[in-house]
């Protein structure tokens, strides 16, 4: 790695100047910093790693520099689901996908060569040339999932995780409302959507239920490993 990133500060000093992009050290020492770190950063994260590098740059220049570093190819932009928009190496002739952890946000980075060639493969099924291609996959990683594996109230669930039914709470009234809507015990659910302090959307099946926070507290689910 660290004979690819001294590559790519060769490839930065001659195309930025050669463009004659202004304010060109400070340029670089944002990109020195930028390659030091392996993890997907926001413009503030790299701010503040700059900060603590010793250079006090205005997030507006660090987000100017990284537009460059987008265009001349030395860093991918990435919006995953929160909508934050992050910041990766992008290094010549190498690929890699996404695991997103919906409860702590980690990004974990992987490869698979079998995967890469079925993308190939089923583009050709389909006669179809296929420039690019991009996945990001959505759950639990195994370090959340160790605090998550006990039974906890649904109403707690993130947007995008799985569950199963484990058990009502609530009384007799309680678990009839429940089982007149259609939920038993062992059934799947997925969370569609979890609004603060709104409504919960789930669905088991095909079938979608509109949960209130108050009975969404009665049912106890646990996490759905793959």
């Amino acid at each position: 790695m660290k004979r690819i990133h001294i590559r790519e500060k060769e490839q930065f000093k001659k195309l930025f100047k050669q463009e004659d992009i202004d304010d060109f050290e400070d340029r670089f020492k944002i990109l020195e910093v930028f390659l030091q770190n392996e993890h997907h950063l926001t413009v503030g994260e790299l701010t503040q790693l700059l900060n603590e590098s010793g250079y006090q740059f205005s997030s507006d220049f660090v987000r100017d520099t990284l537009k460059f570093m987008c265009r001349f190819g030395f860093a991918h932009r990435n919006r995953f689901d929160n909508g934050e928009v992050r910041y990766e190496h992008r290094h010549l002739g190498q690929h890699h996908d996404h695991m997103i952890c919906t409860k702590c946000r980690n990004i974990y980075e992987f490869e698979d060569e079998q995967l890469e060639n079925l993308q190939v493969q089923i583009a050709a099924t389909h006669n179809f040339h296929m420039l690019q291609h991009k996945m990001d996959i959505y759950g639990i990683c195994s370090d959340c999932l160790k605090d998550h594996i006990q039974p906890m109230p649904l109403v707690n669930a993130k947007q995008g995780e799985r569950f199963e039914i484990k058990d009502f709470t609530g009384g007799a009234t309680a678990r009839i409302r429940l089982l007149s809507m259609g939920l038993r015990i062992g059934d799947k659910i997925d969370v569609i959507n979890n609004l603060d302090k709104g409504q919960l959307v789930v669905a088991v099946a095909h079938q979608r239920y509109v949960l209130g926070r108050g009975l969404a507290k009665k049912i106890l689910v646990e996490p759905v490993r793959s």
